[in-house]
């Protein structure tokens, strides 16, 4: 097809692939938010029974974010000029993104063409070389990061539904949005299902889904990492381990 129609459809795509993943991960969390939030703080005051200050700690935790979240709500409710302000600007930078990506696109030549004209003497073919194999590797690492972020999400969401935790699919959603997070984001998310399987299903279900948990975390940096990322970002497997 020609190239402004090939663009279009690309960009279509990508506009009903990331809404309707957005779409799915964020309703999963405002469905079970209220629930997941309610067994942090059972656990918070479980905890706080049997380890004093450590528990009320994660008690005033959860509390506060609760707070805050009605203090958000509150302020973007009084504030509707602002809001619809925010709104707007986020709006404009997705339309703006979307409509660079179009041109991108459609006009790749071109652009590579400019960014040889940039480089000095005869190094403009280097340049470039470089730049397509930059965006490759960065292209293949949010691939299989992507990947990766599922797997770990549907297998925890998987065994967090066979203990029957509460809010499992909330959890599945909460891990997957997690994985984009380095370090912190695959702790916090683990943390969160460990404790709201304690709230609700007491100690050895608790141990059963840190159990899920760690079983994940070992497969996806002994196993997915390697063999995934290895293949999306070319890069050899022993790197990655």
């Amino acid at each position: 097809v020609r190239r402004s129609l090939a663009a279009g459809l690309t960009c279509a795509a990508l506009v009903a692939v990331v809404g309707g993943a957005g779409y799915i991960v964020v309703s999963a969390l405002i469905d079970t938010g209220d629930e997941i939030v309610a067994s942090l703080k059972d656990a918070a005051r479980s905890l706080s029974d049997h380890f004093g200050a450590a528990g009320t700690s994660l008690d005033d935790m959860a509390s506060n974010a609760r707070n805050w979240l009605g203090k958000f709500g509150g302020t973007a409710a009084s504030g509707l000029l602002e809001g619809i302000s925010v709104v707007g600007q986020a709006a404009a930078a997705a339309v703006l993104a979307l409509l660079l990506t179009f041109f991108f696109l459609r006009d790749s030549d071109r652009a590579a063409a400019a960014l040889r004209s940039l480089a000095p003497g005869a190094g403009g073919p280097h340049l470039e070389a470089v730049a397509r194999r930059a965006f490759r590797a960065i292209e293949g690492f949010m691939r299989g990061t992507t990947v990766i972020a599922l797997i770990d999400a549907v297998c925890i969401t998987v065994g967090l539904l066979v203990l029957r935790v509460p809010g499992a699919v909330g959890l599945g959603a909460l891990v997957f949005v997690g994985a984009y997070i380095p370090y912190l984001g695959a702790f916090i998310s683990g943390a969160v299902a460990v404790l709201v399987a304690l709230a609700d299903r007491g100690f050895v279900i608790a141990l059963w889904a840190l159990g899920v948990v760690l079983v994940v975390q070992v497969l996806e940096g002994h196993v997915l990492q390697p063999v995934i990322q290895s293949r999306t970002v070319q890069m050899l497997s022993l790197i990655h381990i």
